[in-house]
């Protein structure tokens, strides 16, 4: 009797990646591959990659020199956003046997079949033009919370980013198709899905690009009727899409979270203007205004790019300044790196690497203050979180609907079950 061959799994990145690596396994459990941590030894490991910024890249690199000291006879797949951006290059890593582009990480069962150790390892790529379908996704890792994917590609072209180049045009799953999957998690005993997407908000372009008769909005409609699933969180939401429909049906939905994600990246409009943004700082205040009018109670967190070419001292003043006056509850902060085939490359000056660092710094203690203050305000009041199934050291964790962290000693009865809590 042949020996079950055994995988591993690692995910960089954002949430899109969680939900097709998760998708990925149950490929491979399902042609007979045994999951295994990725820190056990396994016969193949897979590795899916995020490119956003240079570190991304280095650590992929350094996750192939691990496995290569640990275990040099497992077969090492690279696929994800970097290894469509530059799979020769991927290639070239001493370890790396399989580099999938983003057309073919889905035919990853075909392309293990044949795959032997080699010196030299086998690229299966393609131009991001001649990605046109749509592969559903979603995570089951445990059945609290779920990401699934609804959205893929991006139409836009901000100077700063490659997102367009590694994951194509812009193209979602039906509204049918992405309510059977929540069905389908609802009967796994799945409590809460989180929305995901490249770009969320564009929702309703078909497979080839064609505009469908359906939006985003008319997406969390059908959704809110789903029975068995109790939250439904957006993940991410450009404000030049964020509508005011939206925020209210939110606002009046027993399902969808009080909890919006919203991209900003920079409080200077000169540096929106230069990263290409669709939008202008006053109609981010405004998109948080209307979100406070109907829930004060609502968390709102921003993304927020620093050291961005020709961001001088003043520019990241005005940043500064701008999210420290809005009612927002905390920050993701990144460092600008430039990355190949960008607009941004020809934006001058450059700032200074350790000026980046020291600006990182200052916008992530006022995450911190942001966050505290947030918390602060709910203290006394009662709200319902939902606890996760995951015993660290003696805790376990939960959110409220609101997005507040919740720790609590271990309790198995109340894992993956929504409760009353006084904050």
């Amino acid at each position: 009797m042949q020996k079950r061959r055994s995988v591993a799994f690692h995910t960089l990145g954002c949430k899109l990646n969680f939900s097709e690596t998760s998708t990925l396994s149950r490929l491979l459990e399902a042609d007979g591959f045994e999951k295994k941590d990725f820190d056990d030894n396994a016969d193949v490991y897979v590795i899916n990659t995020c490119s956003v910024t240079d570190n991304a890249d280095k650590e992929c690199r350094q996750i192939v020199r691990r496995i290569q000291r640990k275990a040099p006879e497992s077969l090492v797949v690279i696929t994800g956003c970097y290894a469509q951006l530059k799979p020769k290059e991927i290639a070239e890593i001493p370890g790396v046997d399989l580099v999938l582009g983003a057309a073919e990480k889905f035919n990853i069962t075909q392309h293990l079949k044949d795959l032997h150790k080699n010196d030299s390892a086998k690229i299966c790529s393609c131009d991001i033009e001649a990605i046109t379908g749509f592969n559903t996704s979603f995570s089951v890792n445990d059945r609290t919370r779920t990401f699934l994917k609804v959205q893929d590609g991006c139409d836009y072209n901000c100077s700063f980013c490659t997102i367009p180049m590694a994951r194509g045009k812009s193209r979602s799953d039906s509204i049918d198709n992405v309510i059977r999957n929540a069905e389908t998690l609802a009967a796994k005993g799945v409590r809460e899905i989180v929305l995901t997407g490249v770009n969320l908000g564009d929702f309703g372009k078909g497979p080839n690009g064609e505009k469908h008769t359906q939006d985003f909005y008319q997406l969390i409609q059908e959704l809110d009727n789903v029975e068995g699933i109790e939250r439904y969180r957006i993940s991410s939401i450009e404000p030049n899409l964020l509508t005011n429909e939206i925020i209210q049906f939110v606002a009046e939905s027993k399902r969808f979270m009080p909890h919006f994600h919203i991209p900003l990246q920079s409080g200077s409009n000169k540096i929106l203007g230069l990263m290409r943004r669709r939008y202008r700082r006053e109609l981010y205040a405004e998109k948080v205004a209307v979100i406070k009018q109907f829930m004060p109670h609502c968390a709102i967190g921003v993304d927020v790019i620093v050291g961005f070419p020709s961001e001088d001292e003043a520019a990241f003043n005005e940043t500064f300044e701008f999210l420290h006056n809005l009612d927002v509850s905390y920050l993701h902060v990144f460092t600008y790196s430039e990355r190949d085939n960008t607009k941004a490359l020809d934006i001058e000056p450059v700032v200074p690497v350790h000026t980046r660092h020291e600006r990182n710094k200052i916008l992530r203690n006022l995450s911190y203050q942001k966050l505290q203050y947030f918390t602060t305000q709910h203290a006394g009041q009662t709200r319902k979180v939902l606890f996760e199934d995951h015993n660290k050291n003696g805790m376990m964790e939960g959110y409220t609907d609101n997005y507040i962290r919740i720790a609590t000693p271990y309790r198995h009865e109340w894992a993956n079950e929504i409760r009353e809590w006084k904050i």
